[in-house]
């Protein structure tokens, strides 16, 4: 186990950058580093562990050699439980073990609560995991979850951009948008429209 292999996977804002150990076909394991490390943190450790295992060190966004997050964007824990949904997606993992470091840890407690039934082991290093105030757990779960999901699922919808007539624009703002007047509509696409040469 002590050769790895580099992989990346696509997101929005560039890519998460992972490093891979174990038969491709072996149980899999999500590592997840602490604050201001990277995934070389389990450089020691993974040659000692079961060689029966997939074992993916993740890079978190900002950290290592995965893309930043656009100038600007803060770094949520929430995001970073997005981080490892999107991973999780793109190596088509339904179920695995999260084995996490201290922010990491936090991070894999986080995630396991919001998607139990994706996770078949939790591993802290370091880490309390996750805790929350009992009476803020369901409400807490619902509107976390709904916000990851949605996200991802708008990112898996995006487009290029049609392009429209000023006029079906226009019609197309109205529409969305009962309270506006052709007027009002016509004022706010001056900004909210971009002119290209298909329309």
């Amino acid at each position: 186990l002590g050769m790895f292999s580099e992989v990346r996977f696509p997101v929005p804002w560039g890519h998460v950058a992972a490093k891979a150990w174990g038969p491709p076909e072996g149980h899999p394991v999500l590592c997840l580093h602490g604050w201001l490390d990277n995934a070389n943190t389990f450089d020691r450790l993974i040659p000692l562990l079961p060689r029966d295992c997939r074992y993916v060190a993740m890079d978190f966004s900002g950290h290592g050699l995965s893309s930043h997050r656009p100038a600007g964007s803060p770094y949520h824990f929430l995001d970073y439980v997005s981080d490892v949904r999107r991973v999780a997606a793109a190596l088509q993992w339904t179920r695995f073990t999260l084995m996490g470091h201290s922010m990491g840890g936090s991070v894999a407690g986080m995630f396991s609560f919001i998607y139990p039934e994706m996770v078949d082991k939790l591993i802290l290093l370091e880490s309390i995991g996750f805790l929350l105030a009992p009476e803020d757990t369901e409400a807490w779960l619902k509107s976390k979850r709904m916000t990851v999901d949605g996200l991802l699922s708008l990112e898996a919808k995006q487009q290029t951009p049609k392009a429209h007539s000023p006029e079906a624009a226009l019609q197309r703002l109205l529409e969305a948008n009962r309270h506006l007047t052709a007027e009002g509509g016509a004022i706010l696409l001056q900004r909210g429209a971009t002119e290209t040469p298909a329309g």
